[in-house]
C-alpha cells in the first residue's frame, strides 16, 4: 500500500473520532524538489464555538483543581530528543515497553480528547474553567496559556504514574524531571481546571467516557514563582 494512503487514512480516523469533517486536500507534484518516496504533509482545522460558551479562564480562583487525563504515549512532541534516545541505546533498545513491543510503544497514536471533553463540558458547564492541551512545550509551557493574572498551578509530583516508556526516554536522554514535563507530555495529555467541590463529577464523567485521570494539583496565588510548580 502506498504510505500516503496510510496517512490519510489515519487522518480520516482521527476525524471520525473527534467529529471532525475531511472536506478537502491536494498534492502538490514537485519533480526535483523531494526525492522518490518523500513528501511533505501540511494540515489545519477550523473549529466554530458559541461566543457564551469560550472558556476565558477569568472565573479561575485559587483552590480550583487541576485535574489531568493520562496520554497515550509521546502524541506529537518531542521526537527529535526520541530519535537521539534511539541513537544513542542503538542495539541496546529494549524489546517492550508498556506490555507492547517497543517500536508499537514508541509509535502509538495520539490519544484524542474531543468528544470526552465535550461530554464533560455538557454536563458542568460551569465548573469546567480552562482546558490545556499538551503539545510542545509540555506541562510547564502549556498551562501557563490558561492562567489568569496572579495565579498558578502547584501540581504534585508523584501524582500521576510515569510510564516505562517515559522512564526509558528520561534515563536515556539523561535529562531532570523537569526537563521530562518542559519535552515530553511525560503522561499527561490534557489538562482541566475546574471548581473544587464539583472535581470528583467532572472526573467521573470523564472516566465514564474511556480517559484515565488523575487529580494533578491546584490552582494557587501566583508570588515570585514560576507559573507552573511540580513539587
Amino acid at each position: 500500500m502506498d504510505p500516503r494512503a496510510g496517512v490519510v487514512g489515519g487522518i480520516a480516523q482521527g476525524c471520525e473520532e473527534s467529529g471532525c469533517a475531511l472536506i478537502g486536500g491536494e498534492t502538490a507534484e514537485m519533480p526535483g524538489m523531494y526525492p522518490p518516496g518523500e513528501y511533505d504533509l501540511a494540515g489545519f482545522c477550523v473549529g466554530v464555538v458559541e461566543k457564551s460558551k469560550i472558556l476565558t479562564g477569568q472565573t479561575m480562583q485559587a483552590g480550583d483543581v487541576v485535574l489531568g487525563l493520562a496520554s497515550s504515549g509521546v502524541h506529537s512532541n518531542g521526537f527529535s530528543l526520541v530519535r537521539k534516545c534511539i541513537e544513542r541505546a542503538a542495539d541496546a533498545l529494549p524489546a517492550t515497553l508498556d506490555g507492547m513491543p517497543f517500536k508499537q510503544a514508541i509509535m502509538r497514536p495520539t490519544r484524542l480528547y474531543v468528544k470526552s471533553t465535550q461530554a464533560a463540558l455538557a454536563a458542568h458547564t460551569t465548573d469546567i474553567k480552562a482546558l490545556a492541551h499538551i503539545t510542545g512545550g509540555g506541562l510547564l509551557e502549556n498551562i501557563p496559556r490558561v492562567l489568569p493574572d496572579g495565579l498558578a498551578a502547584h501540581l504534585q509530583k508523584g501524582s500521576w504514574p510515569q510510564s516505562e516508556l517515559f522512564a526509558w526516554l528520561q534515563a536515556t536522554a539523561g535529562i531532570s524531571d523537569l526537563e521530562m514535563n518542559r519535552t515530553f507530555n511525560n503522561g499527561i495529555g490534557m489538562v482541566l481546571v475546574v471548581n473544587a467541590a464539583a472535581a470528583d463529577n467532572v472526573a467521573a464523567t470523564l472516566r465514564a467516557h474511556g480517559e484515565t485521570v488523575h487529580t494533578i494539583g491546584r490552582i494557587a496565588t501566583r508570588g515570585a514563582g514560576a507559573p507552573v510548580e511540580i513539587s
